[in-house]
């Protein structure tokens, strides 16, 4: 078959290559802007980790199964508890999965079978929450560490007996 008319037959009417590119230089956080692989941590600066934005999609499979008190609202709290699984999704170098948020939830008894005392507690800490990133950073820090470092089953196993050892109250 013979080939069409617009395509070159000869070596000197064949499109040219470009120069090469070299290769690219290593890159180093060197800027005054730059953070490199240390995050930094302390009040304000929340629990970094990747594809945290993925946890608010996880958040929509509890909507038709949160037990909310007279005066909570959803919003507020999927807000706190999002900031607790973020919390324990960072702590792990990983990004949030569905049993961090399962945990959240449990604890604060937004599940079900919550004792009066937690529910009474909870009230005014999540009230507004949403709206307000202070609260939802105390919120995050009101689970001790070793709690969220815990596998959840055995956490979740302590839930509702023991629901005072697993949160910072106070």
């Amino acid at each position: 078959m013979a080939a069409p008319e617009f395509v070159p037959s000869n070596l000197g009417s064949q499109p040219r290559r470009g120069l090469a590119l070299p290769p690219a230089l290593p890159w180093r956080a060197d800027r005054p802007a730059d953070l490199g692989p240390a995050q930094p941590r302390g009040p304000g600066f929340g629990d970094p980790g990747p594809d945290q934005g993925y946890a608010l999609r996880l958040a929509e499979r509890f909507s038709d199964r949160l037990e909310l008190a007279e005066g909570e609202t959803e919003h507020d709290a999927v807000a706190g508890c999002v900031a607790i699984g973020l919390r324990r999704a960072s702590l792990f170098g990983r990004a949030p999965v569905i049993h961090d948020l399962t945990l959240a939830f449990t604890l604060w008894g937004f599940l079900g079978r919550a004792p009066e005392a937690l529910v009474a507690h909870r009230k005014p800490l999540f009230q507004a929450a949403s709206h307000h990133y202070e609260d939802q950073r105390a919120i995050a820090e009101s689970v001790p560490e070793e709690v969220l470092r815990a596998p959840h089953a055995v956490t979740l196993g302590r839930w509702p007996g023991e629901w005072r050892a697993l949160l910072r109250l106070g």
